[in-house]
């Protein structure tokens, strides 16, 4: 199986970036918000794209982001992971793990939530909260408790020093 790859010339003289014909992007949508299409021909700052739905359209290329096409069919824990961190990126990774209820996600050190609109009780079973006490941070799946438990041991690490630092 072929996959596509995305294709990108720095004009340095325009200082603008031309998508070549075959590369795969996320366009800006009205209703939508962004859909993924090939770009069929790219011609100065208009670029010629094809949806899956066969709709053709024209578009500038301010509107439009490169899609990764190796993006993993279950989105990625830490987001830092991608090949592109923009907005169609991140929320094409939200809305994937989003679908298989996995609401926490990371970027960074950073903890992003989705509102699941239900109850999850597996995330705040005390189980689960043991499986994140003293565990070294991104060792398990994205949690607050991993956040939590995180931050309890750079608080005690800070006093054990700052006590230290007063009896020396």
């Amino acid at each position: 199986m072929m996959t596509k790859a995305l294709i990108i010339v720095l004009n340095a003289q325009a200082g603008q970036l031309n998508y070549v014909a075959g590369s795969l992007v996320w366009v800006e949508d009205p209703e939508l918000a962004w859909i993924d299409g090939e770009i069929q021909d790219s011609k100065k700052d208009e670029v010629t794209i094809i949806f899956k739905s066969g709709t053709r359209v024209v578009s500038k290329s301010a509107n439009m982001y490169p899609k990764d096409p190796k993006f993993p069919p279950n989105g990625v824990e830490d987001m830092t992971r991608l090949a592109y961190l923009h907005e169609p990126g991140v929320l094409q990774n939200l809305k994937i793990r989003y679908s298989g209820n996995k609401i926490y996600t990371y970027t960074g050190n950073i903890l992003i939530a989705v509102n699941p609109f239900q109850r999850l009780p597996h995330l705040t079973e005390t189980s689960t909260m043991i499986k994140y006490k003293g565990a070294a941070f991104g060792e398990q799946s994205p949690h607050p408790f991993a956040i939590a438990s995180s931050a309890y041991r750079y608080l005690v690490a800070a006093l054990s020093f700052l006590c230290l630092g007063l009896w020396l």
